[in-house]
């Protein structure tokens, strides 16, 4: 097993792991080490063990409430998906008729014949 040197609260620790796990290791140690460092600054010095527990609770603290929050987002997940589901499902909305009224070809024929009549009568009033 290998043996890696952590570093935590300004303190060295030597420690055993599994093959491959050193790099987990030093990612927890430093995540302890930066709670260790907030209580020292906080505290100042203090016993190891009472720094260690202190550290840990606040670790378990934040992942407390990490949890809290990853289980509601898990339920507005699922929420979501079911919602998404049902839409999907859903029967497709029937198509929808759009009616266009059609003049028909007497009032185009008519409105052309009153343009020409409003055209010409423009051309004698300009004429005069």
């Amino acid at each position: 097993m290998p043996e890696v040197v952590i570093h935590i609260g300004g303190r060295s620790f030597e420690v055993s792991c599994q093959e491959g796990e050193e790099h987990f290791l030093q990612s927890a140690a430093k995540l302890l080490d930066t709670e260790a460092s907030a209580l020292a600054a906080q505290i100042g010095r203090m016993p190891e063990q009472q720094m260690l527990l202190m550290a840990g609770l606040m670790l378990a603290d934040k992942t407390a409430g990490l949890e809290e929050k990853l289980i509601q987002a898990q339920a507005t997940m699922t929420t979501l998906e079911r919602q998404v589901s049902e839409l999907e499902n859903a029967p497709k909305p029937a198509p929808e008729r759009v009616e266009v009224p059609v003049l028909p070809d007497g009032v185009v024929d008519t409105f052309a014949e009153l343009a020409a009549r409003a055209e010409a009568l423009a051309e004698q009033v300009d004429a005069r």
